[in-house]
């Protein structure tokens, strides 16, 4: 219990961090104490910048040893009841370091609140809004899959276009597939769940930013507890699961020989995997190569992985290097366990590239830009070294 109590102090120390960073056109509540908080909480994070970014750096330092620790003594800890009670504590948090997530609420504001197409209609098109006046990339149409869309229509029909209930029930929709994702990856192994469940970078770019890759993420580790659960691959003839039959009673030679075609006589569990990975891939495409993945064929899940390291560097290089980019690699996690849980270094490159945004206000420069790239750069070359002289030990198997 006193080390849970330690580790809770870390994390409620982000959540109301979070909030130093909030901008000063949201209002949560029309009430003195509120405005109170707001106030001094935005002195903080806007006029004492070099104080904020010691604190930030702190409370990710501390992320990090405790997530070390936990991984040591991972046999002691249910990590489902752990993703619990950092998602209650996380909850309140504020997305302090991306304009992302007003975003999505906007976008699903789009068709509960106006009935319109977000692919279509833009935030600028409602210039009434009064959500505009907080809101960045108010000039683009909806740039998601469509799967995400259904998913955050859910709580912003049940906010009725109130701000903080909508706030507060997406916020509980990316906790909820966190769960979902430490639940299915504690059934097959609980390292695996505690190394999720306790990441830094999942829990700030995750749970605090909210990015919408976390449940693209989520869903992707569902579908591979449906592809790598020993108990779902045991003969159907033993076990009593039939396979769906290939164009049975059809007697025409074309259906014969479409019939024997594999995906026609897949078992129902193999079914549900390609399903959820294709609904994976409906959140924001780039989990679409999942659909491949293979119980067996270790040469194709590599090819898979680097895949996706190819299209994450391919992104970062088009547009920008984003640290939430790079939650799409836990997706990997019961493939190459030692692998991701040995990017620590870089996961931390990623988010203390935030420096320039922190400390010296926003990325409004070249020279800001340029540092997070240092940054990012030198924690990615110390971690490919580490890799190097710790390959022994690991393998892409």
């Amino acid at each position: 219990m006193i080390i849970l109590f330690l580790y809770f102090i870390p994390l409620f120390s982000l959540s109301v961090y979070s909030f130093s960073l909030i901008d000063p056109n949201i209002t949560f509540f029309q009430t003195k104490w509120w405005e109170i908080f707001r106030d001094k909480m935005v002195y903080f994070g806007y006029y004492r910048r070099e104080m904020s970014w010691i604190i930030y750096l702190a409370i990710v330092i501390l992320l990090f040893i405790s997530h070390y620790f936990f991984l040591k003594r991972y046999k002691q800890f249910n990590p489902v009841k752990l993703a619990i009670i950092i998602g209650t504590i996380l909850l309140f948090s504020y997305p302090f370091l991306s304009h992302d997530f007003f975003n999505y609420m906007f976008d699903a504001k789009v068709v509960t609140v106006y009935y319109k197409n977000p692919y279509f209609y833009k935030a600028l098109d409602f210039p009434k809004d009064p959500w505009l006046r907080f809101m960045h990339w108010t000039h683009r149409t909806y740039p998601y899959g469509p799967l995400f869309l259904l998913i955050t229509i859910i709580p912003s029909f049940l906010s009725f276009g109130k701000f903080a209930l909508s706030f507060l029930f997406f916020k509980s929709t990316f906790i909820i597939f966190y769960i979902l994702a430490v639940f299915f990856l504690n059934k097959l192994n609980k390292r695996y769940a505690m190394i999720f469940a306790t990441n830094p970078l999942i829990i700030i770019e995750g749970l605090v930013n909210s990015h919408n890759d976390l449940i693209g993420v989520s869903l992707g580790l569902i579908g591979v507890f449906y592809l790598l659960s020993p108990s779902r691959h045991s003969d159907p003839a033993s076990t009593g699961e039939e396979s769906i039959p290939p164009l049975a009673g059809v007697r025409s030679r074309f259906a014969r020989f479409f019939g024997r075609l594999r995906f026609l006589r897949m078992t129902r569990d193999e079914l549900i995997t390609r399903l959820i990975f294709f609904l994976s891939a409906g959140i924001k495409y780039i989990t679409f190569p999942l659909l491949f993945l293979s119980r067996d064929k270790k040469k194709m899940n590599q090819f898979i992985f680097i895949s996706i390291i190819g299209a994450l560097v391919y992104l970062s290089f088009k547009s920008e290097i984003q640290p939430w980019y790079f939650l799409n690699l836990f997706i990997f996690l019961p493939f190459y366990e030692q692998l991701v849980n040995r990017l620590n270094i870089f996961f931390f490159g990623l988010l203390v590239s935030y420096h320039p945004y922190i400390r010296l206000g926003g990325w409004d420069s070249l020279e800001k830009i340029n540092i997070k790239h240092w940054v990012i750069g030198v924690f990615l070359i110390i971690n490919i070294v580490y890799l190097l002289f710790s390959r022994k030990k690991f393998s892409l198997k």
